[in-house]
Formats: structure tokens, sequence, C-alpha cells
């Protein structure tokens, strides 16, 4: 099964968007200054009448406490993380106000509120963690100002190891060429970090490294100011597979998911801390030594160890990471088998992080016992690969934390985390996750999601509140059966008779009520007027109403392949041809807003590239990502892992395909000769090959309502 971090979204594609984002000013500093400068970035209405002050922790927890004091709101704070999260929560629950990654309601406030007795909030996390590697390739850009508003204090930052791996491999003989067989493309480099493939969707360019080498000193700098930790990316054993023409003694690793050969990893002598110590010395020259976490999962996701002792292997990963980084936390992934109880069992466990990473669905931290007496976690991850889909378990969450919370491994639960393949999707989930953070009893969902709605479109009524109830109890219900993410579309699927997940690890179950989750829509649209200024709200409308299509599409799927296995001609053309019409609608419904463009997505990746080539190598990723994946095997599995319901993607990419299968479906009904069966491997390559960024036709407000209409009404 493949990594949970495979499941994409920090878009190392749009990071680069990121650098606007990422240039600090040099100022007199007053205290917490970086988060009023966060401030002024974000709501600069709210500049004039704000101020922070220091205070200490709360039993070593992080506070914040809020006051007006002569027209100004204080906000003192024990950290300028808990300083960020105390503004968060003014926006939020005073002005009505928020930040995500679809959409922001940060308008300004027609009168200030007062807080005229002092709120004092304090942390029940030690640990307040965001992303995961994949993250970072399916998503990112105004992230570190959300995380900082939402009290994040520890984030995952693998970007830019392009330098260190480069510099690392030259002093080992290298030359270009080979060093950029080992390095993955812009939007693979979270699985090459992993272990899990090496040199796919290269060869990166020098441009491209330096370029996310820079952009990662502005990230540290910008993670330092504003009291975040950052997780780097540490040596754990895994090298190019050419080293073995060196003369270096590996242990191969096999084949990873899709039939990736994975990256080598050096065997336990003297090679080992030989080229641990070149990378954490390359590591120190390009980003510091003021560094305390790193990650790294030795024999991630089926690797092998051979004849090797486990856990000799981790102690010798941790005595490197200490050699050079004394004192600094090895963090490690709780998913599948790993962190495995052998690599454990030698280590200093004070310096160990591990992430409980599938929370959603999985308690390894009850049932193995804290990881064996190992510092943890509680994280979800909810979305695999960014896909298009409303799901979210969001009272588990709660339930999850506060029992670990009151368990009898308490003193080891140090906090929460959100691990989200790809974060642009359900908003609410980060949300109610990280808030978790600074709650000291059980939260019930139905009691918060008032202050979310409220928060997320400025305004609420009746009708929003109904809506956002029936939602709790449908795509964000906790249901108890095991699910990898959202449900998906069979629109997007590779075409066939027998269409059982869009994804090999996905699924098509819907495990709730679709004609209630359409009543909650009916409610949300019928705000409309109301609510015609609130740029969230249109993206969440159309969000909504698209989930509604795509559960049409499953009824009217099933009902097409009845008619071609019964042969029923004139059934299977009516199907077919409403099955076809529906990619057509969802198409023109998702043009409606950037969030939901394949254009928005390319652009990014056009924009990443500096020159001509860059540019054609950043989009030829963009696209494979979304669609076949890799290699270049007809046979892989990993076909439609991040797929998209997105404008552009639907009418030229899955729309073809879809037709391609029922002309053939239809010529077999007739009994007419065919011509070879399509190839659709190949039209996904030819497709990833072209430069076309797709721009979204410009469709009216009058004709969006129309669209809506008709696919509320099923017809």
């Amino acid at each position: 099964m493949l990594s949970i971090f495979m499941k994409m979204n920090l878009r190392r594609l749009i990071i680069p968007v990121m650098a606007c984002l990422l240039s600090i000013t040099v100022k007199a500093q007053s205290v917490y200054q970086p988060v009023m400068d966060l401030a002024q970035r974000r709501v600069p209405w709210l500049i004039g009448h704000l101020s922070f002050s220091s205070v200490s922790g709360d039993a070593g927890k992080d506070v914040f406490i809020l006051q007006t004091k002569n027209d100004r709101l204080n906000i003192a704070a024990s950290s300028a993380s808990a300083a960020a999260k105390g503004l968060g929560y003014y926006l939020k629950n005073y002005c009505h106000r928020s930040m995500s990654h679809m959409g922001d309601n940060l308008s300004a406030v027609d009168k200030l509120p007062r807080v005229n007795e002092p709120i004092k909030i304090v942390s029940n996390a030690d640990v307040r963690f965001a992303l995961n590697y994949c993250t970072i390739n399916y998503t990112m850009s105004h992230e570190l100002d959300w995380m900082a508003l939402n009290g994040i204090n520890l984030m995952l930052a693998p970007v830019g190891v392009e330098a260190v791996w480069q510099n690392t491999l030259r002093r080992l003989g290298y030359n270009e060429k080979e060093i950029t067989q080992f390095v993955a493309g812009p939007a693979f480099s979270a699985w090459w970090l992993m272990g899990n493939l090496e040199g796919w969707g290269g060869p990166v360019t020098q441009g491209m490294i330096d370029q996310q080498a820079a952009l990662q000193k502005k990230i540290l700098g910008r993670l330092k100011a504003l009291g975040m930790q950052p997780v780097m990316q540490g040596f754990y054993g895994m090298a190019p597979t050419s080293l073995k023409n060196k003369g270096v003694n590996l242990l191969d690793q096999g084949k990873w998911a899709g039939g990736f050969q994975r990256p080598a990893f050096l065997k336990p002598d003297s090679t080992f801390s030989k080229i641990a110590g070149i990378y954490y010395e390359e590591l120190k020259k390009l980003y510091g030594s003021d560094l305390h976490y790193f990650a790294g999962d030795p024999f991630h996701e089926g690797g092998k160890s051979g004849e090797i002792k486990v856990a000799d292997y981790g102690l010798l990963v941790q005595q490197e990471m200490q050699k050079y980084f004394p004192g600094s936390t090895w963090v490690l992934m709780g998913w599948q088998v790993n962190p495995s109880s052998q690599i454990l069992s030698k280590l200093d466990k004070s310096k160990v992080l591990v992430q409980e990473l599938f929370g959603e669905n999985t308690a390894n931290w009850e049932t193995r016992k804290a990881y064996e007496g190992t510092p943890f976690i509680w994280c979800t991850v909810t979305n695999f690969g960014d896909k298009s889909g409303l799901y979210g378990k969001l009272q588990r969450f709660s339930n999850e934390i506060n029992r670990a919370n009151k368990s009898e491994f308490a003193p080891l639960m140090k906090g929460v985390g959100i691990m989200p393949e790809g974060i642009n999707n359900n908003p609410v989930v980060y949300d109610f996750v990280l808030d978790m953070a600074w709650h000291t009893e059980k939260v019930e969902a139905e009691d918060w999601i008032k202050s979310f709605v409220l928060a997320r479109y400025g305004k609420t009524n009746e009708k929003l509140e109904q809506a956002w109830q029936i939602f709790l109890q449908t795509v964000y219900s906790s249901f108890d059966k095991y699910q990898e993410g959202p449900s998906e579309s069979v629109f997007c699927a590779r075409p066939s008779a027998k269409v059982t997940s869009v994804s090999s690890w996905g699924t098509r179950a819907r495990n709730y009520d679709m004609a209630r989750l359409q009543e909650g829509v009916n409610l949300f649209v019928a705000a409309s007027k109301e609510m015609s200024n609130s740029a969230t709200y249109q993206i969440d409308k159309i969000d909504f109403v698209r989930q509604v299509l795509s559960n049409q599409g499953e009824i009217v799927y099933r009902d097409m392949i009845a008619a071609l296995e019964q042969k029923d001609i004139d059934a299977f053309s009516k199907k077919s041809a409403l099955f076809l019409s529906m990619i057509k609608l969802q198409d023109s419904l998702l043009s409606c807003n950037e969030h939901f463009q394949l254009y928005s997505w390319l652009k990014q990746a056009s924009d990443f590239g500096k020159t001509p080539a860059e540019k054609k190598l950043a989009i030829k990723n963009a696209k494979t990502q979304i669609t076949y994946w890799g290699p270049d095997s007809p046979s892989t599995d990993l076909h439609e892992y991040a797929n998209k319901e997105w404008s552009g993607l639907m009418l030229h990419f899955y729309l073809p395909r879809w037709e391609h299968f029922i002309a053939e479906s239809m010529a077999s009904l007739k009994g007419e000769n065919s011509s070879a069966p399509f190839n659709y491997f190949l039209f996904e390559q030819n497709w990833t090959n072209q430069s076309d960024l797709y721009p979204p036709l410009k469709i009216s407000g009058t004709k969006e309502e129309q669209i809506i209409s008709k696919i509320l009404a099923g017809k």
C-alpha cells in the first residue's frame, strides 16, 4: 500500500509562490514583532489597535491572554507561536474572520470587538505539528501564516534537500549527470526523500536546485521568527543505487509501488558514518546548526533489512544525528508497522517523537503501548493524493485526542498534528484538529462547528447552520469503517465495466446517506443571496454541489454498466449519453472558481520554471502526478492516485477516455468489428507531454446559478 505520504499536497510546484511571502522586514523589533508583521500582511486594518506582550507559560504549557486596554487589543503570550494563535483566536471568535487553503475571510470589520475581561487560553499540547512529505508535492503557498495563526510550532520542512545531496555526492566523486539521475523531479521529491524512488520526474536543473535552496533559507527564517521549529531531512541510511559502482557496500531495497526502483541503504559499516558526516556537514553549511528535529524512516513501506540487525541500525542513525546535532529529536512516522519495535528498541527515546499518522482509522498509540514507551503525537491524514471529496471524521478526532490525553500513556502524549497528503480540501478538518490543541476537555463537533461557520463566512443564518449539522451527520461523520481519504468519483476512473475504485487504495463507497447530504447542500445553496459577498461561501458552494453531482454519477455509472451487461442497446445509449453529459456539466461547474481549475495547478507549475526547459519539465511533472503518476509502465498501480475533479481535467482528460470506452462498448453491443482496443496508458502519456495549460472558460453568475440548479434538480 502507498505511503500515507504518497497522498500529496504542499505542492512543491507552487512553493515558489511562497518566495514573495517570505521576505522578512528589518525594523526595530518589539515583543513578537514577526507576529505583528503577520498581522500587517493579513489584517492591516487591525494594526493600529494591536499590541503584544510576554508572559510566562502556565506550568510549562504555552498560553495566551487577550484583553482590550485603551481601545487596543493586547495579546500577552508565552511564545511567538502562542502569540500568533492568540491573534488567530481573536480573529475567529471575536471578528469572525479566518484564513484557509480554500479561501480567506479577512476583510475589515465595521467595529473592533472588545475583550473587556481577560481571556486566558492554555495549550494542552507541547507539540502542534503540520504537514507530511506529500504535502510538499501536492500543495502550499500562504502556508506559513496560516500555520502560525493556528498555533503550529513544529513543521516538516524538507525543501532544499536537493542541494544537500548534490554537495554530498560531489564529495563522493559523482559528476553532475550522476547526481541528477538520483534526484527526483519537482513533483516527486517527497517519495524520493522517503526512500521510495530515485530520479523519477527529472533531471532537475541547477537553477531548480539553487531556487529550492534559496527558498528553504527564507522558510527557515520565517519559521524561526514565528516560533516554529522545522523538521529537517535527516540522514537515515538512504543512498543512490549507483554507489555500488563506486565500491560501496549496499543493501538493495527492491521495488516500491508501481514498480519503482528504491534507493539503496548503506550497510552499517564505516562508510555509513563517513557519508552521514558529509551529509550533515553540508546540511549545516547550507542551513545552519540551529536545527533540532530530523525526519527519515528506514525501511519505509516494505523496505528490506536483509541480514543487518535493525535495532543496531536505528541506533546508528540516532548516534550520527546526535554527533552533528546534539540533543536533536528523531521524528518517525507511525504508519503501517513503522516504526518497528526493533528500530525503537535501542534508541534513546527521550530524543524520539512518533507521529500516530493515521489517527482517523488507527490507535497504534494504544495497541503498541505508546510505541513501547516513546513520546508520540496524535495526527490525521484524512486526504491521500489531495483527491477531491468531502470527508473527515470530526468527532472521532476529538474523541481520540481526549482519550489519549486521559489514558495511562498521557505523559507520553505530546500533542496533535495534521499530516494530509494534500491540504487544498476540507478546511474544517484542519481547523478542527489544530484547535484541539487548545482545549483541555473533549469537544463536541456539533457545538464547535457553529464558531467555524461564523468565522469562515463572516456571518451565518439558520440555513447555513442546519446545513452544516447535516454535513456532520454525513460526509463529516465518524463512521466505523476503514477508509483512506474521501470517497472517489467514478468520473475520474480509468474506464472499465468493473471500476471498483478509482485509485488502487481508494474507495467509491459512500459511507453516508447521499440523499441526506443533498438536503444539506440544498439548504446551503438556499443562502446564496444573503452570502453573495462571501468568497469562502462561493468556494464551498461549488465544492458541495460538485459532491452532489459526483454522487449522482455513481448511480448513472451503475445503470450504464447494468445496461451493457444486459446487452440493452437503447438503455446503454441513454445512460452513457447522460453519463458523458454529467462529466461536461461537472467541468462547467468547476470552471466557476479558480480553486477547482486545472489551469491554476499548471500555471503554478509553469511559473516554477524559469527557463523554457524548466517550464516544460515542471508542467510534465504536474500533469504526470495527477494522472498516471508513474513509472512509465502500463501496469503501474499508481495511476489516478492523485485524481482530481478539476475543470479542464474533466473535459480534456477524463471525458475523452470515457468517450472511447462508450464507443467501443456500443460497437461491441452492435456486433461491429472494432480496431485494437483503445490504449489508455498511451493516451495518458501523450497528454502529459502536451504543453497546453487549459485556461477555463469564463462563466457568468447567472450561468453558474443555472448549472447549480440543474445539478440539484438531478437533471
